[in-house]
């Protein structure tokens, strides 16, 4: 599976960002492929100020839909709609995701001895 994230940093005028925004999802809506989709409201981070205020995950089954997808009508239109209005405001990248039920990591070293 394939994501795309985009981080939004803090707005200086978060009403104007929230209309731009719900504008700009139902744009990304309508991209092909799209088979998940999570939207963040990042509210806190562990220095108490996180450095992002929303992100948006628009999750694909392989790169071939992601890249169909944004060449779409509707992937051009959300892009454009987004490079307009928050160029500055985000951080966009594509990932591989990997998921699996349960499960655990086994430890890298073995625990140390306390002493």
């Amino acid at each position: 599976m394939i994501k795309l994230t985009i981080l939004y940093r803090e707005p200086a005028d978060p009403e104007a960002f929230e209309a731009f925004y719900t504008a700009n999802l139902a744009l990304m809506e309508r991209i092909p492929g799209v088979i998940r989709r999570q939207v963040n409201h990042i509210y806190g981070a562990p220095d108490g100020q996180p450095v992002f205020y929303r992100a948006l995950e628009l999750y694909f089954p392989d790169r071939d839909a992601l890249d169909q997808g944004m060449r779409s009508e509707a992937g051009v239109q959300a892009g454009r709609h987004l490079m307009a209005h928050a160029a500055q405001l985000a951080e966009i990248f594509f990932s591989e995701v990997y998921e699996e039920a349960g499960g655990s990591t086994p430890d890298a070293l073995p625990p140390s001895s306390a002493g």
